[in-house]
């Protein structure tokens, strides 16, 4: 197969846990063709979806993971297979405007995660369809709404609804301190609304990430705050110890499996609280299956490989 990966540029990355470049490692391992490309040269024109891209050769050596080949036109619709959309958020205009373009390929080339369903899944909004599973949620711009939200919840969270890796994420003490000119600041830099949910103590004890392969869970990890933090996510600090699922996290997974696979949404990881608490359904660009496959010794990447293979035949 030739596989074309959409992220973001290839010196940066930390492959020590990146979970675009473990991809590409199994990949190149069953022998197939690996182009990368990045989003902005992403093109449309009469029927025809194109990029600049280089061949590449990867390999887990770090400060040298990767080798360019000479740089080509691809035709995404006529030279690859699979196109991995894998750059990361922020969700904005650019973003989904890239998943309108790579939709025109349906039916020529398989592209993971689906694009249409990508765009109408947002982490943070999506997971309301399961709301049966989530703390209390305020989804809102008004001061007032978060005031009488806090006055019923007590110490609050509020987070850009289209933020990813923890950024921006804060905690509002049970006194209100400072909570209008935080959500002044809000508005300031974003102009769609924020959310706001309870503090959930249970955090202390891990924020679980699921990853589910075509609407099947392939593991989990147990991520924990780093010292002084309150946020888990690894980017910021928090560290991952092994994890099995909780009763009410298998009844999460068995309740959206089967709408992600349906959905095309093939890669998804979601963020559980406390073993019951759904946050985060990821679908743009999830992470976590290097530290998954370390804790359980299972190849998540090649699941997936496995799941694509099977999407192509059919």
């Amino acid at each position: 197969m030739k596989i074309a990966v959409q992220m973001d540029p290839m010196p940066g990355i930390n492959i020590k846990g990146d979970s675009s470049f473990a991809l590409m490692l199994a990949a190149q391992d069953r022998g197939y063709t690996l182009y990368h490309y990045d989003v902005e040269t992403l093109t449309y024109e009469a029927g025809e979806v194109t990029c600049h891209a280089h061949p590449v050769a990867v390999r887990n050596v770090p400060g040298d993971h990767f080798t360019f080949g000479d740089p080509v036109r691809l035709d995404l619709g006529e030279d690859v297979d699979v196109v991995l959309m894998r750059q990361d958020p922020p969700f904005d205009v650019g973003y989904i405007t890239a998943t309108h373009i790579l939709e025109r390929l349906k039916g020529r080339t398989l592209v993971v995660n689906d694009p249409a369903s990508v765009r109408n899944a947002p982490e943070k909004v999506y997971v309301l369809d399961f709301e049966q599973f989530m703390p209390p949620t305020l989804v809102t711009r008004s001061l007032a709404e978060v005031k009488r939200f806090q006055a019923r919840h007590g110490a609050i969270v509020v987070k850009p609804l289209h933020g990813n890796g923890g950024k921006a994420v804060f905690l509002v003490s049970e006194d209100g301190a400072n909570l209008s000119a935080l959500v002044e600041l809000f508005g300031q830099i974003w102009r769609e609304p924020f959310m706001v949910q309870p503090f959930l103590p249970e955090v202390a004890q891990g924020d679980k990430r699921i990853v589910l392969v075509d609407g099947k869970v392939a593991g989990a990890i147990n991520r924990k705050p780093g010292e002084g933090e309150f946020r888990s996510n690894l980017a910021v600090g928090g560290y991952a110890e092994s994890a099995t699922l909780t009763a009410r996290e298998q009844e999460i997974c068995d309740a959206m499996g089967p709408e992600l696979k349906e959905r095309g949404l093939l890669f998804v990881g979601i963020d559980v609280i406390g073993g019951k608490w759904l946050t985060e359904i990821n679908v743009t660009s999830p992470t976590g299956i290097v530290a998954i496959g370390a804790f359980n010794n299972s190849d998540v990447a090649g699941m997936i490989w496995d799941a694509i293979e099977v999407r192509l035949k059919t």
